[in-house]
């Protein structure tokens, strides 16, 4: 496990924003996650992607962290999608029923190919 976690963010779309999160997601880097999505939310971007393909690990603090930002999305009028989600994290989705209220896709692209509605202006 790694103690650091990184993001990058680019904008594919306006409002849209792609965070590509790199490391591991546990009680150590959970609040960086949070307070950069929130930050990305509140800069005008309140439809994010979570790019998790360089994500190794997620606990039960990073999965409290990706609900907090889907609420904050939802507050801004936004939304919250998840992309290449690991295998435990998705048992986790579904094991909750997160999964049940946040899209999840294979990719970032296939969320970027054709953004959300909400984008889509």
């Amino acid at each position: 496990m790694t103690h650091t976690l990184h993001l990058t963010v680019r904008h594919p779309h306006p409002g849209l924003a792609v965070a590509t999160i790199v490391g591991d997601v546990d009680t150590r880097t959970a609040p960086t996650l949070r307070s950069g999505a929130l930050e990305i939310i509140q800069q005008g971007h309140p439809c994010l992607v979570l790019d998790l393909a360089q994500v190794g690990f997620c606990d039960s603090a990073g999965l409290s962290a990706i609900i907090g930002i889907w609420h904050a999305a939802q507050e801004a009028g936004g939304s919250l999608s998840l992309a290449a989600v690991p295998d435990r994290l998705m048992r986790m989705l579904s094991m909750t029923g997160v999964d049940s209220f946040l899209p999840v896709h294979a990719t970032a692209h296939d969320v970027t190919d054709s953004p959300p509605a909400s984008v889509q202006r």
